[in-house]
């Protein structure tokens, strides 16, 4: 059996904002996730930077030049209009904030595979109960960035509720190595041909778990330590600006005084209290957000149901919208009118 991360990220993810902050999603380098994806066991690996394909070609590429026993998949994380979606076996990059039918037609017809991140997550934007409607092929019962006690075990359980509708996958979703190896797909096989067919016969097997808390920290300090050295050598006016890497090019545009500033305010943020008070921090919002969601949990079921059964009477997935989405009038990532339960936090992506 062969073994794929089928969510991976590198720093041609572009940007996340945290207030008024803004920071890289990942100063890793295509190449470092490829190294150490193999040397953690992977046969696969699928390259899913945030509405950008320049980082999983150069990784497609170097691991065909180097390497006979690691294949890279091209893949892109879209934030389309109703939350992210992943397309793998890609052939070009596909635009961000388009609907999410939009999006999966798009994927299609680059006759790629379409996967839902992280659907029912509380904390970033999945497509949560669109993955019932849409022509999707499967989604993520174990997304290794969800520590999370709600997340991924509602996914397990709308999988094991249907069996045999979607493939099930698990993708590390990791920003920086440390938080990768934890979890991966199976499959027969092990080449990306061979993973792909998995997918379309829903052979696949979600295994490991979620990387802990202090990994998503040591994401964060990594992130910070990547980013103070971009910002010294930009200001000395050593850092070279790469083919769409937007990364440096945001980085160069600013401002010394910004840079200065920057450098200032990531020295605090890597001194130990400060990342033992961020992951004390992250585990209390994590536990208490679960803890919400848990509660809903029949209700949120019972509704599921409900929409399966209207789209099965309706042609399947791909032929029927559901009536509960005319409701929605707002946006869709921040609460789901119409349906008996609502989403305590509203979560959204900046670039």
């Amino acid at each position: 059996m062969g073994r794929a991360d089928t969510h991976l990220h590198t720093e041609y993810s572009g940007f996340q904002k945290l207030g008024v902050i803004k920071f890289p999603e990942s100063v890793v380098q295509p190449d470092k996730q490829v190294d150490k994806a193999r040397e953690n066991g992977m046969d696969v690996v699928c390259i899913t930077d945030h509405d950008e394909t320049h980082g999983a070609f150069l990784a497609e590429r170097y691991a065909r030049q180097k390497y006979d026993d690691i294949e890279v998949v091209v893949g892109e994380e879209v934030t389309t209009a109703d939350g992210e979606i992943i397309g793998l076996f890609l052939t070009e990059r596909i635009p961000d904030m388009l609907s999410v039918e939009e999006t999966v037609d798009i994927i299609r017809e680059q006759g790629g595979l379409v996967i839902a991140p992280h659907p029912f997550s509380f904390h970033v934007p999945g497509i949560k109960e669109r993955i019932l409607d849409l022509d999707i092929d499967g989604f993520e019962v174990i997304n290794g960035g969800h520590p999370d006690k709600y997340t991924n075990m509602f996914a397990r359980l709308v999988m094991d509720r249907y069996p045999g509708r979607w493939a099930e996958t698990s993708g590390s979703d990791a920003h920086s190595v440390y938080t990768t190896g934890y979890n991966w797909t199976e499959f027969p096989g092990t080449t990306a041909d061979d993973f792909r067919k998995a997918i379309l016969d829903k052979t696949t097997k979600a295994c490991g778990q979620a990387a802990p808390v202090f990994g998503q920290v040591q994401w964060s300090v990594d992130v910070v330590l990547g980013g103070q050295r971009m910002l010294y050598s930009s200001l000395k006016g050593k850092l070279r600006g790469v083919p769409e890497d937007h990364l440096i090019e945001k980085i160069n545009s600013i401002s010394d005084l910004k840079k200065a500033t920057g450098i200032f305010a990531g020295m605090l943020y890597v001194v130990p209290p400060i990342s033992f008070i961020a992951t004390v921090l992250s585990t209390s919002f994590l536990k208490k957000g679960a803890e919400r969601m848990t509660v809903g949990i029949p209700e949120r079921m019972k509704a599921i149901d409900d929409i399966i059964k209207e789209v099965d009477a309706n042609g399947g997935p791909g032929k029927h919208r559901p009536a509960y989405l005319n409701e929605i009038k707002d946006n869709p990532l921040a609460a789901y009118q119409g349906l008996p339960f609502n989403l305590p936090f509203k979560v959204g992506r900046n670039k």
